[in-house]
């Protein structure tokens, strides 16, 4: 599924310097979120209303009603699914700054059963989203909603799964090479 190793990256990976100018901003922006510009964001700089939106999406899936644990099962769920390289790292690297137990997080990475069942109902609704393309049946909404959430994170699920479409896709064309404090979490299929 994945031709990776067959092609060879031509994207550049924009510092402040070589970003189009509508992209330096938001190159700063990132400087300030993260202390650094993650290969992503130097990547979507080529298309800045590209990387405009992949961080106002990504803020406003930070600000939706998920708690941290559920923000990175979204994420981590929608990585590994797509075989992202590397956002899988990132979100591992992302899931330990906000503290999220580690046990969910190499369950998402290992694709094992998460360790509460709530969650597991999140993680297989985000599956069941993303390779049905949207479409769930009413058995399927009536689990998700026994399991306590609502039609609104239903919603945010799209939502988060916007967000990853951009970088999983992003990353797969690009090539994206892992940034160093990442590399420990590398992660394969």
């Amino acid at each position: 599924m994945n031709n990776t190793k067959e092609k060879k990256s031509t994207f550049q990976i924009h510092t402040i310097e070589t970003a189009p100018e509508k992209s330096k901003p938001l190159l700063e922006k990132s400087i300030k979120s993260f202390g650094m510009i993650p290969g992503l964001h130097g990547v979507l700089a080529e298309a800045p209303e590209l990387l405009d939106a992949y961080q106002r999406m990504h803020q406003l899936f930070m600000d939706s009603s998920f708690n941290e644990a559920e923000l990175t099962v979204v994420w981590q769920t929608i990585n590994v699914e797509h075989e992202c390289h590397y956002c899988v790292p990132a979100h591992t690297a992302i899931a330990n700054m906000m503290k999220v137990d580690e046990e969910i997080t190499n369950a998402l990475r290992n694709s094992t059963s998460l360790p509460t069942e709530k969650l597991q109902v999140l993680h297989e609704t985000t599956l069941i989203l993303v390779r049905n393309r949207g479409n769930i049946s009413g058995e399927e909404l009536e689990v998700f909603y026994k399991a306590g959430y609502t039609k609104r994170n239903l919603l945010e699920i799209i939502l988060g799964l916007s967000q990853k479409v951009i970088s999983n896709y992003t990353n797969h064309i690009a090539e994206t090479p892992i940034d160093q404090p990442f590399q420990k979490f590398v992660w394969k299929k």
